[in-house]
């Protein structure tokens, strides 16, 4: 990848999140190595309103066992081809730890975000690069568990809200030029449209590059996560393939940086495999 023929906000956010990566690389953390699959769709209903799905499956360090399962639905709106919003639930079924036992106890969230994708024109290239920020607030009830002989129990739950930045940049590699009106986001989690603009064609099919940051800030009960403002950092760089308008299928690896209380950090290598369906 050519960064010197890269648009200064294409430039910006594939730099940001590598300076990321290598500075949290190397703080006093704990390293752990994880496998994520996930799949993200949306189906427009009508030109205003859509329903979203994304579902995700999370191996323990050392790809050992399932860590999590993520069941995240919700309701589309769409507001203009650039700009959405969503609303919705999130089931997370994790494994948690208590008094030397361990289990799978669930977390419950309802989530609102807004996101907004423009295009980003390269000179000479026959594709535009896509640039999408998304910014979404959760009020989350973690659970509170003890352990009772070697399992674990629930009693009650403790509320704390959290608040994402994410930014994403998918800049196609190949593909050929396709006259259409409309051109499919590849950004994780939503897909919406934008306009067709000037210069460069739609983006239809071929391979592509993904870059992207997202950063998680605790705004309310940061006494039951880690006692802390900030949570935990993701950089994430992928190689893919557009099919069509409708599928990507995509290859990647994330570094995660978790806060934890006091001096505690996690910094996990995972290696994601994701789908992403628009119709």
């Amino acid at each position: 990848m050519n960064l010197r023929n890269t648009p200064p906000p294409s430039r910006a956010l594939i730099i940001v999140p590598i300076l990321l990566t290598i500075l949290l690389g190397t703080a006093n953390a704990q390293t752990q190595f994880a496998g994520w699959l996930g799949t993200f769709q949306n189906y427009k209903l009508t030109d205003k309103t859509g329903l979203y799905f994304d579902g995700q499956l999370r191996s323990t360090g050392q790809l050992q066992q399932v860590h999590s399962l993520l069941l995240r639905p919700g309701l589309n709106i769409y507001f203009n081809p650039a700009f959405t919003g969503t609303v919705g639930y999130a089931y997370i079924h994790q494994q948690r730890t208590a008094g030397g036992v361990m289990g799978y106890i669930p977390e419950h969230r309802i989530w609102e975000q807004v996101m907004y994708t423009h295009r980003v024109n390269r000179p000479r290239a026959a594709h535009a690069a896509t640039l999408t920020h998304r910014l979404r607030l959760e009020q989350r009830w973690l659970p509170k568990v003890h352990a009772e002989e070697d399992h674990l129990v629930r009693n009650g739950h403790a509320h704390a809200g959290r608040l994402r930045y994410f930014a994403r940049g998918v800049l196609p590699l190949t593909g050929s030029r396709h006259s259409g009106e409309m051109s499919p986001v590849s950004s994780q989690g939503q897909g919406s449209s934008i306009s067709k603009g000037s210069g460069a064609a739609p983006f239809t099919q071929g391979f592509f590059a993904a870059v992207q940051n997202e950063i998680f800030a605790n705004i309310s009960g940061s006494s039951v996560v880690n006692g802390k403002f900030f949570d935990q950092n993701r950089a994430y760089f992928a190689v893919g393939y557009r099919y069509s308008r409708q599928f990507d299928l995509e290859l990647g690896y994330m570094n995660q940086y978790i806060s934890g209380t006091g001096s505690n950090s996690t910094n996990n290598h995972i290696l994601q495999v994701a789908t992403y369906l628009r119709l």
